[in-house]
């Protein structure tokens, strides 16, 4: 087999892209989106006429409106190559915003249910904030799933998993990114590659602290620099492959075996319960995290505007 397939034998392939011609090569189960892989896609040639069709369709719409709907309108066209679920994310500015975010969570799954989509194949992306926490806590009690993303630090993990969410997005690369910047010069390429990439350390963490304390919300790991980190996660719930990674995975045949064990247990490991305070003092005491959840936050947004001007230009 190769090692794509593989893989699956113990864990499950997500596509982390927009371009719904592309995945269909790989067999993902679920697709993931965001605003940037949104407004990549929209710039090509196959898929322009979706942005414009859709803000013809509903001129004179509010703005955000007609964001909303175009981002369910690729979540559509990618529930029909997937068999699984999508996941459509809410407006990053909204990011420190609990009442907004509900507002637009329910909108989205409402444009889903009313085009005969069960909420079931939806889930709703939600920055892992303490307000995007206690919004996706919201949402879990009203049976709309969700997945929390650009999440960066273990405080942010505890609290999803205290909040009951569907699923959890830790971004792989971009803490290696960080480490690897701080480390400047110093940095080992080799030493920190496998289960000692900065990225595989943190996901392997949060993934032995949920199945150790019974935590039932899935872990995907995500946002992948290379295959190595992918291999290192072996057996991690899920894992977000961009299409250039998947095409390497596809390529290879040499072996790849499980690494992530549910059974393992930690003796030294305790549960942690997190208040309002408390997440937000750990979160500020890693500097990593701080930076990449403001640095995704502002990423997104600047995506979103981008994706409004497209828009407004039509």
């Amino acid at each position: 087999m190769n090692q794509l397939d593989q893989l699956r034998q113990f864990t499950t392939v997500v596509a982390d892209t927009g371009n719904f011609h592309q995945m269909a090569a790989f067999a993902p189960r679920d697709a993931t989106t965001n605003p940037s892989l949104i407004l990549k896609a929209v710039q090509q040639p196959d898929y322009a006429p979706l942005l414009a069709q859709t803000a013809s369709s509903h001129r004179g719409a509010a703005l955000d409106e007609i964001v909303d709907r175009t981002l369910v309108r690729f979540g559509l066209e990618i529930l029909k190559v997937v068999p699984g679920r999508v996941s459509t994310e809410v407006d990053a500015r909204l990011s420190f915003d609990a009442p907004a975010t509900l507002a637009r969570a329910r909108r989205l799954i409402g444009l889903y249910e009313a085009e005969g989509v069960a909420r079931e194949r939806v889930l709703i992306k939600i920055a892992a904030t303490w307000e995007g926490i206690q919004a996706a806590r919201e949402l879990e009690r009203e049976g709309i799933r969700c997945n929390l993303t650009l999440l960066f630090a273990f405080a942010q993990a505890v609290a999803c998993g205290e909040a009951g969410v569907r699923l959890i997005s830790p971004f792989v690369g971009r803490i290696y990114d960080w480490y690897k910047k701080a480390a400047g010069p110093s940095w080992d390429e080799s030493a920190s590659a496998g289960i000692n990439d900065p990225g595989v350390r943190s996901v392997s963490h949060i993934y032995r602290y949920y199945k150790q304390f019974g935590i039932a919300t899935e872990v995907m790991g995500a946002s992948f620099r290379n295959v190595g980190q992918i291999a290192a996660l072996a057996g991690c719930d899920l894992l977000t492959i961009s299409p250039e990674l998947l095409a390497q995975l596809q390529a290879s045949d040499a072996p790849l075996e499980r690494v992530l064990d549910p059974q393992a247990r930690d003796e030294a490991m305790a549960p942690i319960r997190h208040s309002e305070a408390s997440f937000r003092y750990a979160l500020n005491e890693d500097a990593m995290a701080t930076e990449k959840l403001a640095e995704g936050i502002r990423a997104f947004a600047v995506d979103t505007d981008k994706l409004d001007a497209l828009i407004l230009a039509l």
